[in-house]
């Protein structure tokens, strides 16, 4: 009798979940938004200020070192201080304007003429000469300057989405092994059932013959009535495929608890569907054997377990 192993803690992942995180840098606030769904493989999208140009590349790598599957939406912003206008007066070109405009003014007025409004001194139109305002979006556009508090955010978004997607996979796993627990029983039940299946098909097919013969007062050899029942018993065999159903079992709650691998091995998730299918496989092959409705009914059981389990394993990392 085949038993179960029961899994450790689970290190699978689900495919989908969130992550935020808000963080200092120089300029302000950074504001990343973190959101995963399934996918095939590994796909990144980014949205971010118009400061970030070029960082993109960089955005994705330190993504793609935590999440190896899943469709990834990234949304870094960026919000800047109060304190932090978006260009500076430089108070020494300003001075210089002040005392040049003083200097005209005293100088009109020293030869008897009135200045006027004409030459008042206006903050407004003494902001517009060259030089007096200087623009802050040099620091802005240099993001090298302050991609290290970016990623510092990055990194705890990253976190907070990793934990929420262990946490689903946690659950996940935990409902993928009831599914095969109950398999396992079925499969027993299954094993039980096939003998008396080909015992069934030995009395009705000898209740079969013996009217047929009655009938036209003939009479049959035992032994070919026997090489018959024989010849369907090893047709309806399925013990090689119940077997072979448990291994599969057996491999699934290893995988299911085995540690990731490195960035090199298949994710878990694709592992896990393609042991399924395997599965799949030999419930449908014990099935075609089965000729007695109770195996059948329990292979039904088994099918729709199987078929719950590809729909979560399809869900994860």
């Amino acid at each position: 009798m085949s038993t179960m192993t029961k899994p450790s803690v689970s290190n699978v992942r689900s495919m989908t979940g969130q992550g935020h995180a808000v963080g200092p840098c120089e300029l302000g606030q950074v504001h990343v938004e973190l959101r995963t769904v399934n996918h095939r493989g590994f796909k990144c999208s980014i949205r971010c200020s118009d400061a970030l140009g070029g960082k993109e590349a960089a955005i994705e790598s330190v993504v793609k070192a935590s999440v190896r599957r899943g469709s990834v939406h990234v949304s870094v912003s960026l919000e800047r201080s109060d304190d932090d206008p978006p260009a500076r007066i430089n108070s020494g070109v300003l001075a210089s304007y002040v005392r040049q405009c003083q200097d005209i003014i005293a100088s009109v007025q020293e030869q008897g003429r009135d200045a006027g409004p004409t030459l008042s001194l206006e903050i407004s139109g003494l902001t517009s000469l060259p030089g007096v305002l200087s623009s802050t979006t040099a620091t802005v556009s240099d993001p090298d300057r302050w991609w290290p508090d970016v990623r510092n955010v990055l990194s705890v978004a990253l976190e907070k989405l990793v934990s929420m997607r262990q946490q689903e996979g946690a659950n996940m796993a935990q409902t993928l092994q009831a599914e095969c627990d109950l398999i396992a029983a079925e499969l027993q039940t299954v094993r039980t059932l096939a003998p008396r299946a080909n015992e069934n098909y030995r009395a009705r097919l000898q209740g079969k013959v013996q009217r047929t013969l009655a009938e036209h007062d003939l009479k049959v050899d035992r032994v070919d009535l026997l090489r018959e029942v024989q010849i369907y018993a090893d047709r309806s065999d399925v013990s090689e495929e119940i077997t072979r159903l448990e291994s599969h079992l057996q491999l699934f709650a290893s995988v299911l608890t085995s540690p990731g691998g490195d960035s090199g091995d298949e994710p878990t998730g694709r592992k896990l569907d393609f042991i399924t299918q395997e599965m799949f496989r030999e419930t449908n092959t014990i099935g075609s054997k089965a000729g007695d409705p109770e195996v059948s009914a329990r292979v039904v059981e088994i099918k729709c377990a199987i078929e719950r389990m590809r729909e979560l394993v399809q869900n994860l990392e």
